[in-house]
């Protein structure tokens, strides 16, 4: 049996979403048509309105839904103190460790050569920008613990030591091979609570 072709091509567009198989996508889709039609309607406002709501903070990179975010705009967290993250993502089990209260720099990825991925295109840049202005005493290397974070966290250690900074690296509580993303808040407060010198 064929779906109809509308049918067809959502689950061909839920299919490119990551980690959603067309099996998955089959499903969410058939979940849809049980829905009432308000319930599909505010979900598909909800995904339109994405690109004009959610912009990206000018002083950190991370997602917001105003500049500069919730986090850059708290005058209770530690300017001395800078995290630097690889993605958005990477923000949130630092949050929920509840171990951390300074300021972020989203770096838009990591270092990896074979994905064409250089220093200048991640917010390498930006990031001594904000170092060269004073104030930051220490910055944590929150990189992702996998080959292509090491390689960015090495790259940055080199870059900021002459800065006169203190340069801290997470600890190795983490699984190595692992994404900050996909791991709990209790590991992550405790490789921030272990950070070492770099």
């Amino acid at each position: 049996m064929s779906y109809p072709k509308p049918l067809r091509r959502l689950i061909s567009l839920l299919a490119k979403l990551p980690g959603v198989g067309e099996k998955t996508a089959t499903r969410l889709a058939l979940h849809m048509l049980k829905m009432t039609p308000e319930s599909v309607r505010e979900l598909g406002e909800s995904i339109a309105a994405i690109p004009n709501a959610v912009i990206h903070c000018s002083r950190c990179f991370n997602i917001a839904d105003q500049d500069p975010c919730a986090i850059c705009a708290d005058p209770a967290r530690r300017d001395d103190l800078l995290c630097v993250v690889e993605n958005p993502t990477d923000l949130v089990p630092i949050e929920k460790s509840g171990e951390y209260r300074g300021r972020y720099h989203v770096l838009g990825g990591a270092i990896s050569p074979i994905d064409g991925m250089m220093p200048e295109n991640l917010r390498v840049r930006e990031l001594m920008g904000r170092l060269s202005g004073g104030g930051v005493g220490e910055v944590i290397l929150a990189t992702n613990l996998t080959a292509e974070g090491e390689a960015t966290a090495a790259y940055l250690a080199g870059a900021i030591k002459p800065l006169n900074i203190r340069v801290t690296r997470i600890a190795y509580g983490m699984p190595v091979g692992s994404d900050l993303e996909y791991t709990d808040e209790i590991t992550v407060g405790r490789a921030i609570k272990g950070r070492r010198d770099v």
